[in-house]
């Protein structure tokens, strides 16, 4: 076995800064609390033995459910019982490999060999493992996937049926992966096209500058050699007894756990566990190399690291040793001041970026481990162009103040508040968590990390500590965390060097740690100036749907209200709100019209501010979104009982009295040049901006604009686009999860219904739906993109129809299933070639007449023709003749298996009770589609593929790079 498991990593305090966040910490997942509340041995979980999970040194104990255990050959396994979602589980192998345990010939094999996993074993031909899971309604991606890491490699099947059938043939699968696994030469063969498709789609800037940071970073360390791509040699040179040869070494009982999760009985899957596994044999033992060495004295030498689609940013950085702390009350009550702190240092940062003019687009500062070799603190941001030393000096200044001078009262208050509110949601929801919570913590005990108890102990044990989290605690804990920054490693990224290079960054490093600095401000708190609109609008209308019973309610002002009350989650309620306008506001005359629509929640309220918000409204699950749909203007939330009338409050201020403020564009406006910029860096990237622009012959409501006509827009020219929808526009709010049906209609009545009346039906929009038709091009379009030389990208795209007739639409779907099938077996099993290509279909419910489907892949430059003739073949092939049976099957059994899970989650409901009133009849169209599927015969898709997709009928994309392929 491996010399030891990992053990616990320090909790990583990264402070990034993003554009949007939400405005109280209500999905923040904080340190487990402190105090003595230990389990009673009497409650101690099945199976569990501390030393079987490295865990001896915690004080701390799963909560009563867990179900643990260990084979005498060393494999061990976790077992929950849940049903959240209902009649489902989940089925996890994680083996201790990954691509540090590669040798220097292997590099890469690690991965390789997750590929060759489904490729063939002793019960599974080659080919057949994923046609096997999707006649048993598991999806390729979604519902079976894998995936390597530095350490560990990752077996991933989601069950959609909690059956035992399903759970023998997965729990077969796996250890045909663990032990049985035949790895032939000719497979090896074909799936080395794949996997270096893999490595040629991700070699791109953002690839190429992650190695260069870590080479900087950690000169000496193995994990820059050990990227878990590989590289291009080695790939190229693998052969079957060389993976044969790592897998058979890597792989072994002592190095795997299992995971179950789901609607079973523990004791069942565990006698279906030893039953299956029992019998695996020992392999020699291995250790796992050290992912270092890192030497807390490297310091003083900087980096430029350049390309034309990178972000100006600088990284301060300096190391330090490893600390092995364990799982002790006192640890986790030092790990919840430093998540104190460091929360508060990154609300003065994040204070900053709301300004008008930020002196930075983000900014991180964390201190965190490298894995089990060393401790890294990093204070890195990044500027528009040329501003790298006003962003540098500005998060510097916050550093250092910080530490310098600690914390107020009032900061900390706000923290512990988003700290505690978190906790009470999870304490409130604790009974219906679902298989994914579960399945996420196992694998953490299983790595050794922290211990996650009872939602509940934990929530008891932060009150009782809360008391202790005082300023000073709070700065001295961050004062012995964090290292000191002195002749710090310097690293610099852009699209242009500084001037004066490398001896003027650190010039000015040194001059931004001599700045003078001054004592935080003390803020004061407002009241939240929203709980008043008005006389509270009666109800004209309460009626109950005749399918899923979905209540709907009309106000007097013209508001409606959908209502469906689930069990699926406890404490929890998804809010959605549809506002008539969207997209459709926009024309040819004035195409960015509401361009700015998804930052409207960035200018804040009339009365409050953005920043002002978040902390008025800390410790509360509420937060402000408004985005731009093609119809609609959407706000969605997810709340509490507790919270759901200041939700409700909070997204009918943000209707009624937006605050416009231009400090919400601030970022965005600094990301303009770097978005424009990498718009052709990608051949994924330059065949979105050209597909927009060729299908709608240049329409400039679908085609990308010039930069200047972005910079040129305000929140003014918003304004003066959307404020008669928000004012008068049809409004409908849906209401899905744990509330009280009486008390949701008065809060709504209060709410949105106290505004002013307003158009009870949405606009038809009847010019604009027939304003939009495909372009009448055909043939080949060449797009250059400024990539690699070996990279590009084949698009297919054939005009359809809209979505308005079912069984057409229902057809198209399950033609484009069965096509992504063919063409990656084709494609992928056959020749080779490529990592993931696509198939879709995508009918428009808004243009009339526009739909299209698209085939297509992403390939290296000299396959290109053979991946034309692949899809060309395919395409005959469905035009020839119906597809077989097993074909057919294999596609539509996930997309019933999907049909049948869709409403054992609140989001899923929300799809159908959001509109329930202005689009009734989406109802009846889903509760019909499974039977619309069920009749479809391969005759169907035969004619349709006849109907649709005329070779010459297509619009062919074929992505280029500008650069000339360089010569083998």
């Amino acid at each position: 076995m491996k010399s030891s498991l990992p053990a616990r990593l320090a909790l990583s305090l990264c402070l990034s800064i993003a554009l949007a966040q939400p405005l109280a910490a209500q999905d923040a997942q904080p340190p487990a609390a402190t105090d003595a509340r230990h389990t009673p041995s009497a409650a101690l979980p099945h199976g569990w033995n501390p030393a079987d999970w490295d865990q001896q040194d915690s004080e701390f104990t799963p909560e009563a459910g867990w179900h643990f255990g260990k084979l005498d050959n060393g494999l061990r396994y976790i077992i929950r019982r849940n049903n959240r979602p209902e009649n489902t589980a989940l089925v996890r192998m994680e083996i201790a490999a990954g691509s540090i345990d590669e040798r220097d010939g292997e590099r890469g094999f690690a991965h390789f060999v997750e590929h060759m996993a489904f490729n063939g074993s002793a019960q599974v031909p080659e080919g057949e493992m994923v046609k096997l899971l999707e006649r048993q309604g598991l999806a390729f991606g979604p519902d079976t996937n894998a995936s390597t890491g530095f350490e560990r490699t990752l077996y991933m099947l989601n069950l959609p049926r909690a059956d035992d059938g399903l759970l023998d043939t997965a729990l077969m699968l796996m250890r045909e992966t663990a032990s049985e696994l035949t790895i032939s030469q000719d497979a090896v063969n074909r799936e080395r096209g794949v996997v270096l498709s893999e490595r040629r789609v991700r070699n791109t800037y953002g690839l190429k500058n992650t190695i260069d940071g870590l080479e900087f970073a950690y000169p000496d360390a193995l994990v820059p050699k050990r990227l878990p791509i590989g590289t291009a040699e080695t790939l190229g040179n693998a052969t079957a007894a060389g993976l044969r040869g790592f897998w058979q070494r890597e792989y072994t009982p002592s190095d795997t756990v299992l995971v179950v999760v789901g609607d079973f009985d523990p004791a069942m899957v565990e006698e279906k566990i030893r039953a299956r596994f029992a019998s695996w044999a020992q392999g020699p033992q291995t250790i796992q190399p050290d992912a270092g060495p890192i030497d807390p004295s490297y310091r003083g030498q900087t980096d430029i690291y350049l390309d034309p689609a990178l972000t100006e940013n600088v990284s301060l950085m300096r190391h330090g040793a490893y600390t092995d702390t364990p799982d002790t009350l006192a640890q986790r009550r030092k790990a919840l001041l430093r998540y104190v702190g460091s929360n508060i240092v990154g609300r003065r940062l994040n204070r900053l970026q709301r300004s008008e003019n930020p002196p930075f687009r983000g900014v991180n500062i964390a201190t965190s481990d490298f894995f089990e070799d060393g401790k890294v603190t990093e204070l890195s941001v990044s500027a528009e162009e040329g501003g790298w030393q006003r962003a540098l000096e500005a998060a510097v200044d916050e550093y250092r103040r910080a530490m310098t001078f600690g914390f107020t009262e009032a900061e900390i208050a706000e923290q512990m508040s988003n700290v505690r509110s978190a906790l009470q949601n999870a304490a409130a929801n604790s009974a219906t968590r679902s298989n994914q919570t579960f399945a996420a913590q196992a694998l953490a005990i299983a790595n050794g990390k922290e211990i996650a108890d009872n939602p509940a102990d934990q929530l008891a044990r932060f009150e009782d500590a809360a008391g202790s989290v005082t300023p000073a605690a709070v700065l001295a804990e961050m004062r012995d965390y964090f290292l000191d920054l002195d002749d710090p490693l310097i690293r610099f990224t852009g699209k242009t060097a500084p001037e004066g290079g490398a001896e003027a960054l650190r010039s000015a490093v040194v001059a931004a740690f001599a700045r003078e600095i001054s004592p935080p401000d003390e803020t004061a708190t407002a009241e939240f100036a929203y709980t008043e609109f008005g006389p509270a609008s009666a109800v004209v209308s309460d009626t109950q749907s005749s399918q899923l019973d979905i209540r709907q309610i009309r106000y007097a002002n013209g508001v409606r209200l959908n209502l469906k009350r689930t069990d699926l989650e406890d404490d929890r309620v998804n809010i959605r709100v549809a506002i008539d306008g969207g997209e459709m506001l926009a024309s040819r005359d004035n195409p960015l019209a509401v361009e700015l629509g998804g930052l409207l929640s960035s200018g804040g309220l009339g009365q409050h501010s953005r920043d002002e918000l978040q902390t008025i409204l800390a410790g509360r699950s509420v937060a402000a979104s408004f985005g731009v749909g093609t119809e609609t203007f959407d706000s969605a939330a997810a709340t509490t009982r507790r919270d759901l009338e200041l939700q409700l409050q909070l997204l009918a201020a943000l209707v009624s009295d937006p605050g416009y403020r231009a400090e919400g564009l601030g970022s965005w406006r600094q990301g303009l040049d770097d978005f424009f910029a990498r718009l052709d860096k990608t051949p994924a990237a330059a065949f979105r901006e050209a597909m927009r622009t060729t299908i709608s012959d240049n329409d400039p409501r679908f085609t990308r604009q010039p930069i200047d006509a972005y910079r040129a827009l305000d929140f003014t020219k918003l304004k003066s686009a959307i404020a008669d929808r928000l004012q008068n526009g049809a409004v409908e709010i849906a209401l899905v999860g744990d509330f009280d049906e009486a008390e949701a209609i008065r809060m709504v009545g209060a709410t949105f219904g106290a505004l002013p009346p307003r158009e009870s039906d949405f606009a038809p929009y009847e010019a604009q739906r027939a304003s939009f038709t495909m372009t009448q091009k055909r043939g080949v379009q060449i797009v250059r993109h400024k990539g690699e030389s070996d990279q590009s990208q084949l698009q297919l795209v054939w005009p359809t129809t809209d979505d308005s007739d079912w069984d057409t639409s229902s057809r198209l779907s399950l033609l484009a299933r069965v096509a992504r099938l063919m063409l990656t077996e084709k494609m992928r099993e056959e020749l080779g070639q490529t990592y993931s290509p696509t198939v879709s279909s995508d009918q428009s419910s808004t243009y009339r007449g526009f739909g299209t489907f698209m085939m297509g892949a992403a390939v290296d430059v000299a396959q290109l023709d053979a991946a034309r003739a692949a899809m060309a073949q395919v395409v005959d092939e469905l035009r020839a003749g119906p597809p077989d049976a097993d074909l057919i099957q294999r596609a539509r059994q996930p997309l019933l298996e999907s049909l049948d899970n869709r409403l054992k989650s609140n989001g899923g409901w929300m799809a159908l009770v959001g509109r329930a009133q202005s689009e009734a009849d989406d109802i009846e169209r889903f509760v019909t589609a499974k039977a619309r599927y069920e009749a479809m015969t391969g005759e169907d898709l035969h004619q349709l593929a006849q109907q649709y997709l005329a070779p010459g009928d297509a619009v062919e994309f074929r992505v280029l790079p500008e650069a000339p392929v360089k010569p083998q």
